[in-house]
C-alpha cells in the first residue's frame, strides 16, 4: 500500500477503535449492573450504576487524552526519557541524532524531538505524537549501546513509518481510550491499597467489598483493553517493518536489530512494566512479554523470517550462545564494518529544471527510496558545518531563519533589519544580517528548506511569547516590499505550520473525510496559483491549470482566473484542502504536479512550492523529485 492507502486504513482503524471501545464499555457496564442487581434487586440503583459507570469511563478517557494534549513529549517523559540536545557531542547520541535527521529529510517531514530511555537496557523504541510537528522518537539506552548504525537506522525508520502512516495519532488516542476502560478497576485497587487506613467504621467493610468487586470488574476492562491493543497493533507493525525496509532499501539493519532482541538477555523488555503496559502497542518490540491472543506484535521469528526467509530457531540459538559470551557493542561494530557518513551531494543549479510526472510524485509521498536515503545523507553533509551548528543552537535559530528571509537588495534588507530590531531587538537583527551574508556565500539554494527543517525542532523549544513575536517578524519580512516571492511564502507558511501545530498539536490531529467535490473553489485557487507561478504567459498558465483540473474534477468547468494577490491566495485554501480524505489527497498531489510540470520542466522554486503544498497538507515529499 502507498502512503495515501495506509492513511485510509488508519482512518478505518480509528473508526474500528470506536466500535471496540463501545463493546468494551458495554461489557464493563453489564458487569457492574449484574453485581448491583444481585446485591440490591433495585432497577433504580442499576440505572444509577449504568450512568455512573459510563461517566467514570468517559471522564477517565477525557482526562488521559487531555494529559497527552502536548503531543509525544508527555509519553516519553512518563517512561523516564531524557531529551537529546541538538548540539550533543556524545558519540552515541550524535550518531542517533544524525540517523534521525537523515531519515526525516529522506521522508520529507520535520526533524522530531529525540529522547533516550537511559535506564532501559532492552532494545526498544517508539514514536509518539499527534502530527509531524510534535512527533517524538524515543530509543532505549540498550538500543544505542547494542545496535550498529545500520540496525539503528532500521529501528528509527520503522518508527518513522508510524509517524507517516497515521499510526502515531491512532496510538496516542488509544492510550487515552484504554485508560478510561481501566478506570473502574483502578479506583477499586486504590481504595483497597489505602483501605487499611480507613479505621473500623461500620461501613468500611462494605466499602472494601465494593472496591474488591470494582477491581475484579476492572479485569474485564483489562481483557478488552489488551484485545483492542493487539487487534489494532499487530497489522500496523508488519506494515512498519515493510516500510522500514523501503526507507533504507536493505533488510540487514532491521533484521539485525530483531536478532539482537531475540539473542540478548534483556531482549526488548522495559523495566517500568506499569507504564510500559499502557504504551506496549507503540513499542518497536514487545516490552511486556505478551503472547497469543494479547500479543501486540507478530512473533519475533516471524518478523525476522519476513526479512530473511532462511533464518530459523537453530540460528537464533547460536546467536544467543555467542552473545552470552560476548555481548555486541554497536559503536565497535560501526568501526569494524566501516559504517559512517555519506559522500557529499551533487545538487542541481538554482535555475536547472527537473523532469517529473504526476504518478511518480504521488508515489513518492512518504515513500523514500534508496536514492532518497543516500540523498538525505548527502544533503546533511552538503550543508556547511557552521550553518548546521547555528540550526542546532537555541540562541541562533531565530536569527538563522530570519536570515533566510532577508532580501538581496541592500535598501530592502535594511528596512527588514529595522523590522527585526523593533520586534526582537537589535542584537537579533544584527545577528540575522551576519548570518544572511554567510548564507549567501555558502548555501546552495536547494539546501535552504532542508536547513530550515533542521532548525524547526530547536525553534519549537522557545517560549510561546517569543514564538508569537517571531512569527510577527516573519510576516513583516515576507511583506516588507509589498510582494511575496515563492520562497518567502514557502518558508513563511512552513514556519507557521510548525509553530501552530507544536503549540496545539491535538487540535490538528485528524483524518480528513471531505471529497474533491466539496472543495471545488479552493482546489481551483490552488491550481491557479501553481499554474501562474510556473508559467509566464496567461495561455500557458491556463493550459497548465486545465491539465491539473482534469485529474480531479474532469467534469467540472471551472474557468482559469489568475489570482489577483498571487501566491497569497493560498492562505484561504489550506484548511479545507487538509480536510480531504487520504485518497482524494493523492489525486490532488497528482493534479498539482500535472500543473507544475505541464511545460515539461520543474524549476527549483516550483519544486519548493510543490514540497510546501505537500508538507502543509500532511503529505510529506522526499527530496528526490527527479528520480524515476
Amino acid at each position: 500500500m502507498n502512503f495515501f492507502e495506509q492513511q485510509a486504513v488508519a482512518r478505518r482503524t480509528s473508526a474500528r477503535l470506536v466500535f471496540l471501545m463501545a463493546v468494551a464499555i458495554a461489557g464493563i457496564v453489564l458487569a457492574v449492573d449484574a453485581v448491583v442487581w444481585v446485591a440490591t434487586q433495585s432497577p433504580e440503583l442499576v440505572l444509577f450504576a449504568t450512568v455512573s459507570s459510563v461517566a467514570v469511563i468517559a471522564l477517565g478517557s477525557l482526562y488521559r487524552i487531555a494529559s497527552l494534549g502536548g503531543g509525544g513529549e508527555p509519553v516519553a517523559q512518563q517512561l523516564g526519557g531524557t531529551l537529546v540536545p541538538e548540539s550533543t557531542t556524545e558519540p552515541g547520541l550524535r550518531r542517533l541524532r544524525n540517523v534521525v535527521e537523515e531519515i526525516a529529510i529522506a521522508s520529507g517531514v520535520p526533524v522530531p524531538k529525540v529522547y533516550v530511555l537511559e535506564h532501559e537496557a532492552g532494545i526498544n523504541a517508539f514514536a509518539a505524537g499527534y502530527s509531524t510537528s510534535d512527533a517524538v522518537i524515543a530509543v532505549t539506552r540498550g538500543a544505542l549501546d547494542r545496535l550498529n548504525r545500520d540496525e539503528l537506522q532500521g529501528v528509527v525508520a520503522h518508527e518513522f513509518s508510524h509517524i507517516l502512516n497515521g499510526d502515531m495519532r491512532l496510538n496516542i488516542r488509544l492510550v487515552g481510550v484504554l485508560f478510561g476502560i481501566l478506570m473502574i478497576g483502578l479506583i477499586g485497587r486504590k481504595i483497597l491499597e489505602h483501605g487499611r487506613f480507613g479505621g473500623r467504621g461500620k461501613n468500611i467493610g462494605a466499602i472494601l467489598v465494593a472496591a474488591l468487586v470494582a477491581m475484579l470488574i476492572g479485569y474485564v476492562g483489562l481483557f478488552f483493553g489488551r484485545m483492542i491493543k493487539a487487534g489494532v497493533s499487530r497489522t500496523r507493525e508488519k506494515l512498519a517493518d515493510a516500510s522500514a525496509v523501503q526507507f533504507t532499501r536493505q533488510t540487514q539493519g532491521l533484521s539485525g536489530a530483531l536478532k539482537k532482541i531475540g539473542g540478548l538477555h534483556d531482549g526488548s523488555r522495559l523495566n517500568q512494566r506499569s507504564d510500559a503496559e499502557e504504551v506496549s502497542h507503540m513499542l518497536f518490540g514487545d516490552g511486556i512479554g505478551f503472547s497469543g491472543l494479547f500479543a501486540t506484535h507478530p512473533p519475533l521469528l516471524e518478523r525476522i523470517r519476513a526479512l530473511e526467509p532462511g533464518f530459523n530457531d537453530d540460528a537464533m540459538a547460536r546467536l544467543q550462545a555467542q552473545w552470552r559470551a560476548s555481548p555486541p557493542d554497536g559503536m565497535q561494530e560501526d568501526v569494524a564494518l566501516g559504517l559512517g557518513g555519506g559522500s557529499g551531494a551533487r545538487l542541481p543549479g538554482a535555475t536547472q529544471a527537473l523532469s517529473v510526472t504526476p504518478p511518480m510524485v504521488a508515489a513518492q509521498v512518504a515513500a523514500p527510496g534508496a536514492d532518497d536515503y543516500r540523498r538525505a545523507d548527502s544533503i546533511v553533509i552538503a550543508i556547511p558545518d557552521a550553518l548546521r551548528d547555528l540550526a542546532r543552537q537555541r540562541e541562533s535559530v531565530m536569527p538563522l531563519l530570519l536570515g533566510l528571509l532577508l532580501a538581496g537588495d541592500e535598501a530592502l534588507a535594511e528596512r527588514q533589519r529595522v523590522d527585526i530590531a523593533a520586534r526582537l531587538g537589535g542584537e537579533v537583527a544584527d545577528h540575522a544580517v551576519r548570518i544572511h551574508q554567510q548564507l549567501t556565500a555558502d548555501l546552495h539554494p536547494m539546501l535552504r528548506l532542508p536547513l530550515a527543517g533542521l532548525a524547526f525542532p530547536v525553534l519549537r523549544l522557545r517560549p510561546r511569547p517569543q514564538l508569537d513575536a517571531f512569527m510577527d517578524t516573519v510576516q513583516a519580512l515576507v511583506h516588507a516590499d509589498g510582494q511575496v516571492s515563492l520562497f518567502e511564502y514557502c518558508l513563511g507558511r512552513l514556519l507557521t505550520v510548525q509553530v501552530r501545530e507544536s503549540l496545539d498539536p491535538s487540535r490538528y490531529a485528524r483524518f480528513g473525510r471531505r471529497k474533491p467535490g466539496n472543495v471545488r473553489k479552493e482546489f481551483a485557487s490552488l491550481l491557479a496559483v501553481v499554474a501562474q507561478a510556473g508559467h509566464e504567459d496567461r495561455a500557458s498558465a491556463q493550459h497548465a491549470y486545465l491539465a491539473g483540473l482534469q485529474r480531479v474534477l474532469p467534469r467540472d468547468h471551472l474557468p482559469y482566473v489568475p489570482p489577483a494577490n498571487g501566491v497569497l491566495a493560498l492562505d484561504a485554501v489550506w484548511e479545507p484542502l487538509d480536510a480531504l480524505d487520504p485518497l482524494a489527497k493523492q489525486a490532488m498531489v497528482e493534479a498539482v504536479t500535472a500543473a507544475v510540470s505541464h511545460d515539461g520542466r520543474v524549476s527549483v522554486a516550483e519544486s519548493e512550492l510543490l514540497r510546501t503544498i505537500c508538507a502543509v497538507l500532511h503529505c510529506p515529499l522526499p527530496p528526490m523529485l527527479e528520480r524515476g
